[in-house]
């Protein structure tokens, strides 16, 4: 029985001989393609540059009496939806619809980190607006909208499929906050 523990106190005392090294830190590396964009002619009373790793667009919501259009651009390879809604304005709405985009962003404030705002003026092409990049593990990683003042609106918020995590998400955000301000600088009213 002695013989036993003490062969079984050595074989311990030699296995343990080599102390556990902790792996580095490291991150994914993702890489993305390079953006390639087209001017997407939808039957909407505008036109804008779709980047082409994005699926078609998809309606998902029309409302013929108050012209407004609701629709997506799915990004499946970043599992991740750009949900952007279409409203015409009158000499009644325009600040109802501003305050509505600027209170969806600030809905985040209580997840953000931070939230950036970006002022968006083309006044050749009568395009107004304000892009605002979240920081931190909220729904939203960025959130716009454009206006001509008089008759077009439009907004738009980014969400992924996937729980809020700015760590892992982070790369494709980036990625896809670049093709919000493609649409943003593209976009051409129809009249």
């Amino acid at each position: 029985m002695k013989k036993l523990l003490l062969l079984l106190v050595s074989g311990l005392c030699f296995t343990c001989a080599n102390d556990p090294i902790p792996k580095p830190k490291a991150h994914l590396r993702l890489e993305y393609p390079v953006a390639n964009y087209k001017t997407i002619e939808i039957d909407l009373p505008f036109k804008f540059n779709k980047n082409n790793l994005a699926d078609r667009i998809k309606n998902v919501k029309v409302d013929l009496n108050s012209e407004t259009y609701g629709f997506n651009i799915n990004y499946p390879t970043l599992k991740g939806t750009l949900y952007l809604t279409y409203k015409r304005v009158n000499e009644t709405n325009l600040s109802s619809l501003l305050r509505d985009a600027q209170n969806i962003t600030q809905k985040h404030v209580t997840k953000a980190d931070a939230i950036s705002e970006q002022v968006f003026i083309d006044k050749k092409r009568r395009v107004f607006g304000n892009f605002y990049e979240v920081g931190g593990n909220s729904a939203s990683q960025a959130q716009f909208y454009v206006t001509d003042s008089i008759n077009h609106f439009l907004n738009g918020s980014l969400y992924f499929f996937t729980k809020p995590n700015y760590d892992s998400i982070y790369p494709a955000a980036e990625y896809l906050k670049n093709d919000i301000k493609q649409i943003m600088e593209s976009i051409e009213w129809k009249e």
